[in-house]
C-alpha cells in the first residue's frame, strides 16, 4: 500500500476531549434540524408525481418556471430516460383531497405554459399522506435495523466492548448529514435513505479497519501497552489507508455530484457528506466511546473485585 504519511505519530487520543464537544453539539444542532425542519418530499408526505413529455428539448428551468407562474410552490422536477427523450418527471406535494384536481390542474398549466413544446401526461403516481408517512417510518426503520445487525456483527467479529463506538459512530454519521440536509433545505426522499444505507456500510468498514488493528496490537503485546496507545497506534498505522481510500471514494462522489445531473444529485450529496463525516468519526467518535466503555468496565470490575 502506498504510504503518503510514513511513521506517522499523531496523537489523536490527546484530541478526543475537544472533538467529543464538536460531535455531540453537531449531533444536538441536526436532531433539532432533523425534527424541526426536514424537507420531506413527495415520497413520505405525499403528493403526485407526474411523468411528461415533451415532442422537442425543453430546458429543465423553463419547466419549473412554468409551474411556479401556474402557482404550483415546493415542485420537484427532474429529467428521466436519456438526453433525447425529452422526459420529466414532476413532484408535487398535496393532501389526500385534492390530489386528482391537483393532477389535473399541472397538466393544464403545462397545456397552457408550454403549448409549443407539445407537452403530453404519460403516467400519474399518487401517494396519499397515510402512505407516506408510512414510507418515512419503513426508511428509518430500515436504518435502525442496519445499525443493530452492525452492532451484533461488530460484537461477534471483535468484543462486545467496540460495538457502542462503532453503533453511536453511525448515529453521529447519520444524524449530522440529516441535519445539513434539513437545513439547507435539500428534499429527504427514498433515494437519501438508500444513500445513507451506503453510507452506514461505508463508515462501518473504516471503524472495522481500526478496530481490527487494534486488535492485533492488544493480542500480540498484551503488557506493552494500554488501549490509549494501542488506538494511537492503530489510527497512524491505517492513516496513509484512510486518506487513499476516503479520497479517491470523495472524488468519484463529488465527480457524480457536480455532473452527473439533478436526478442523482442529492444521492451523491449525501454520499459526500457521507464520506467525510464516516471518516473523522472513525477515529474521532467511535474510539472515544470505544475507550469510555472499557474505562467502565475496568471500574465495574475494580468495584466487584473491592467488594469481594
Amino acid at each position: 500500500m502506498v504510504e503518503f504519511i510514513k511513521n506517522a505519530n499523531f496523537d489523536f487520543v490527546s484530541k478526543f476531549k475537544f472533538t467529543s464537544v464538536l460531535s455531540i453539539g453537531l449531533v444536538v444542532i441536526s436532531l433539532f434540524g432533523l425534527f424541526s425542519k426536514m424537507n420531506y418530499g413527495v415520497d413520505f408526505r405525499g403528493g403526485a408525481e407526474i411523468q411528461v413529455k415533451f415532442a422537442e428539448a425543453l430546458p429543465l428551468e423553463a419547466l419549473r418556471k412554468s409551474l411556479k407562474s401556474g402557482g404550483f410552490k415546493n415542485v420537484s422536477v427532474q429529467t428521466i430516460g436519456e438526453k433525447g427523450d425529452n422526459e420529466f418527471l414532476v413532484k408535487v406535494p398535496g393532501d389526500e383531497k385534492n390530489l386528482n384536481a391537483l393532477t389535473e390542474s399541472v397538466g393544464t398549466a403545462l397545456k397552457t405554459g408550454l403549448a409549443d413544446s407539445a407537452p403530453k401526461v404519460r403516467k400519474v403516481d399518487i401517494v396519499g399522506p397515510k402512505a407516506g408517512a408510512s414510507l418515512r417510518i419503513a426508511g428509518f426503520q430500515a436504518m435502525g435495523w442496519a445499525l443493530i445487525v452492525i452492532m451484533i456483527y461488530i460484537g461477534l467479529r471483535f468484543d462486545f466492548k467496540y460495538s457502542p463506538g462503532a453503533i453511536v459512530a453511525l448515529f453521529h454519521d447519520v444524524s449530522i448529514i440529516l441535519g445539513i440536509f434539513a437545513f439547507t433545505g435539500t428534499e429527504f426522499t427514498l433515494q437519501t435513505v438508500a444513500a445513507l444505507l451506503a453510507v452506514i456500510g461505508y463508515s462501518v468498514n473504516d471503524t472495522v479497519v481500526i478496530y481490527d488493528r487494534v486488535r492485533e496490537h492488544e493480542e500480540r503485546e498484551p503488557d506493552v501497552g494500554d488501549l490509549v496507545t494501542f488506538i494511537n497506534r492503530a489510527a497512524n498505522e491505517t492513516l496513509s489507508r484512510t486518506i487513499l481510500t476516503s479520497g479517491t471514494t470523495l472524488f468519484v462522489a463529488l465527480s457524480m455530484f457536480f455532473f452527473g445531473g439533478l436526478a442523482i444529485k442529492d444521492f451523491f450529496f449525501a454520499i459526500s457528506l457521507g464520506v467525510l463525516v464516516g471518516t473523522y468519526s472513525s477515529i474521532f467518535v467511535a474510539a472515544p466511546v470505544t475507550l469510555l466503555f472499557d474505562t467502565l468496565k475496568k471500574k465495574n470490575e475494580f468495584s466487584v473485585k473491592a467488594n469481594a
